[in-house]
């Protein structure tokens, strides 16, 4: 019932830029909390960025100051823009979302995950 789709993934030479996008569909009553989450080859998923209901921002440290995360949430859309990419950024970026949805034993707060778009940054 509930699905999180991103795009805008792809390859692109160290120092570009790409944004991408997850937009959340189903039975969803409420989004608390989206976020982007990577993982590189060989690591463990790590959080990139993540935007609460009320705004609120928070990025990795090896991110913060190039990556912008906003929001369109009359479309439960999450949009993350990446500057100066370099290969460290290499990875499959997962969207989540925190929310309230409805389920078989009825409404319920969880996280949701997309399958995920690689981003390649390679020269």
């Amino acid at each position: 019932q509930v699905q999180l789709v991103e795009s805008g993934g792809g390859l692109v030479q160290p120092g570009g830029s790409l944004r991408l996008s997850c937009a959340a569909s189903g039975s969803i009553f409420r989004i608390y909390a989206m976020g982007w989450y990577r993982q590189a080859p060989g690591k463990q998923r790590e959080l990139v960025a993540s935007i609460i209901s009320g705004g609120n921002t928070n990025y990795a440290g090896s991110v913060k100051g190039r990556f912008t995360i906003s929001r369109d949430s009359a479309k439960n859309t999450v949009y993350l823009q990446m500057n100066a990419l370099n290969l460290a950024d290499t990875g499959v970026y997962y969207c989540n979302a925190d929310a309230l949805t409805g389920t078989l034993s009825g409404p319920a707060r969880n996280d949701y995950w997309g399958q995920g778009t690689q981003v390649t940054v390679s020269s």
